[in-house]
């Protein structure tokens, strides 16, 4: 919904737009549109003003605040999971479509994974090895893919689990498609994560795959996080 009924002049619309980006990281062009009201050139020229003041920087197709440049945004499970949700549907169901009978197919842990799941009911005899507690719980709904959950150390924050003992588990698997999911990534540094514990998890998935296919949408694109998972050249699809 709008913020308001009447239109907000441009010092009202700069703060509404770094209102949001602090309780949601990261906006595309479209939300901003939607949410104020207002034409694709009008939020244009408001993030071109925020930027000259260095307070947000432009990724593509949306934009993110300065200060969060080198870091994942801090955003909670449940309202990621409403942030972009048709692209992040319409991306799931893309990726679904390279899914075949007899596959073991890894959803890695993030709300686009998850969002695979609804379109894999019709395979058989699929097996899914996830670290994404909520992934499991979509599962549920599917009792013909045998699922398999990684164990490991509980991060509350991502519903996930990570490490070593992550690790381990799904080095005894042989996958054969991996879908990777990150919240930073760009063409120069690849995927990225601000967390030791996911990288361990996320290489030991792309060490034990046939293939790899980062589900991401723009908004993740052109941010960076500390420890690197993998250059965009060693992915199958993207």
């Amino acid at each position: 919904m709008s913020p308001s009924v009447r239109p907000l002049i441009p010092e009202q619309r700069h703060q509404e737009i770094l209102r949001l980006l602090r309780r949601e990281g990261v906006l595309s062009i479209r939300s901003l549109t939607d949410y104020m009201n207002v034409s694709h050139m009008t939020v244009r020229r408001d993030i071109t003003a925020l930027e000259d003041l260095g307070q947000v920087v432009s990724v593509q197709g949306g934009v993110r605040l300065a200060d969060w440049t080198s870091q994942e945004p801090p955003r909670e499970r449940e309202f990621r999971a409403q942030l972009e949700l048709p692209r992040k549907q319409a991306i799931a169901e893309l990726a679904s479509q390279f899914v075949e009978d007899e596959m073991v197919l890894f959803l890695d842990a993030g709300t686009t994974c998850q969002s695979v799941v609804p379109f894999l009911g019709q395979r058989k005899n699929l097996t899914v090895v996830t670290n994404d507690f909520y992934v499991v719980t979509s599962l549920f709904a599917y009792p013909n893919i045998e699922t398999i959950h990684t164990g490991g150390l509980v991060d509350p924050s991502s519903a996930s689990s990570c490490g070593r003992i992550a690790a381990e588990a799904v080095k005894s698997i042989n996958v054969d498609m991996f879908f990777l999911s990150t919240g930073t990534w760009n063409m120069s540094r690849g995927v990225t994560t601000p967390s030791m514990d996911k990288v361990e998890v996320k290489l030991a998935a792309l060490a034990a795959s046939s293939s790899c296919f980062l589900l991401a949408d723009s908004t993740k694109f052109g941010t960076v996080s500390r420890f690197r998972v993998a250059p965009i050249e060693n992915l199958d699809a993207w």
